[in-house]
């Protein structure tokens, strides 16, 4: 259920039993973490968990949470209620430099006037490390983020996914047990965003350190965690892996935002049976009882255009775009506009029959409030 992140306990559906027993080795505990802005709650009593060495990714649309969880976690905001737990210490107050952390912000925030092998070297002298140690940092970080040999270049000299590159290497060098990551790639353009999401997935593989990721980009999500956390209005509305929350939507705020969805109103006539748009749709979903109104979503990639009478019904392709990988397409059916996507063309003004097999319908519970939608409650 999906309110059980917002609101109390700790668990990820959709997972396997042993990666939820896996919890035992948490690094990061949000214990029902509440923060306003004057009367605006921008978090209410979220619970939590990060484990070590994960790559989590906090994913909304803004003014969801997102960012405001990465600054409580980082220590630059502190909850109006609640507690953050750290390795098993209550670190709540504990000010960000004194945390084993490091934060990546979207905006590099590098020294200007200094070098590149200076920017890097910052924290060190801080903390008084030997001149040779901060040598042989300076040297490893660079290797790691591939940029060797760029230690006496100025900042203004290099692209801006090499300035993103070396405030990560700025990062690591401090050797934090978390590293926060603040839409660090929304600067950038997409061939570089998308050659740096595998940088990431790499550094953290090599690195073995917990990376927390902020986005509202559902690419990037989808691309680098090991789980996300989709949220919305302060709350929680899915935590899982990738290929959970992309297949198996808890409700129909996850299932719009994430990827393309036809999310259609529909009735639980009995188990494995669902009428959609008045015709009846075989599909795996059980337990909603009879007659029960629902939410039903179809991914427009599992959705089969094939002769009129070989569909469970019919309609008319009213719109094509070409997307490079597959055609996208509009069908007018029985009053819905259906979007549907694939490899093979079907032109405008064709009849078309519409089929989906039963295991890609997604059935869901309506909200019965509108509190409800906004917490995800998928009872």
């Amino acid at each position: 259920m999906a309110a059980d992140f917002a609101k109390g306990k700790e668990s990820r559906p959709g997972q396997t039993e042993k990666n939820y027993m896996a919890q035992n080795n948490k690094l990061i505990n949000l214990e029902n973490v509440t923060k306003k802005y004057g009367s605006h709650v921008v978090l209410d009593d979220l619970n939590l968990y990060i484990r070590e060495n994960e790559f989590l990714t906090l994913l909304g649309p803004s003014g969801c949470g997102k960012t405001t969880t990465l600054r409580i976690i980082g220590g630059f905001e502190t909850p109006d209620t609640g507690r953050v737990i750290f390795d098993g210490q209550d670190i709540s107050n504990v000010p960000p430099n004194k945390r084993q952390l490091n934060t990546v912000f979207q905006k590099y925030a590098l020294f200007t006037h200094m070098t590149i092998a200076e920017n890097i070297a910052f924290g060190l002298k801080i903390k008084k490390k030997s001149s040779q140690y901060i040598k042989d940092k300076i040297e490893y970080a660079l290797k790691l983020v591939n940029l060797d040999g760029y230690g006496n270049r100025m900042p203004d000299s290099l692209s801006g996914g090499q300035q993103q590159r070396i405030a990560i290497a700025r990062a690591i060098v401090n050797e934090p047990k978390v590293l926060l990551l603040d839409e660090p790639l929304g600067a950038l353009d997409l061939k570089l965003r998308q050659d740096m999401q595998y940088e990431l997935i790499r550094l953290k593989n090599e690195l073995g350190i917990t990376f927390v990721y902020v986005t509202h980009d559902q690419e990037e999500a989808l691309t680098m965690s090991d789980t996300i956390v989709v949220m919305n209005q302060g709350y929680i509305q899915q935590i899982g892996t990738p290929q959970d929350i992309y297949n198996e939507p808890q409700n129909a705020f996850v299932a719009d935002f994430i990827g393309d969805s036809n999310i259609i109103g529909g009735v639980m006539l009995e188990d494995h049976v669902v009428e959609i748009l008045g015709a009846k749709f075989q599909c795996v979903d059980e337990g909603f009882g009879n007659n029960t109104p629902v939410d039903v979503v179809i991914r427009p990639e599992d959705v089969d255009l094939v002769e009129p009478e070989e569909g469970t019904i019919q309609g008319v392709v009213t719109s094509l775009i070409f997307k490079g990988v597959h055609y996208e397409m509009e069908v007018e059916a029985n009053g819905f506009s259906w979007l549907v996507h694939s490899t093979d063309l079907s032109p405008v003004g064709k009849k078309v029959g519409i089929r989906v097999v039963p295991f890609d319908i997604q059935i869901m519970n309506k909200p019965e409030s509108e509190d409800e939608e906004a917490v995800g409650v998928n009872e």
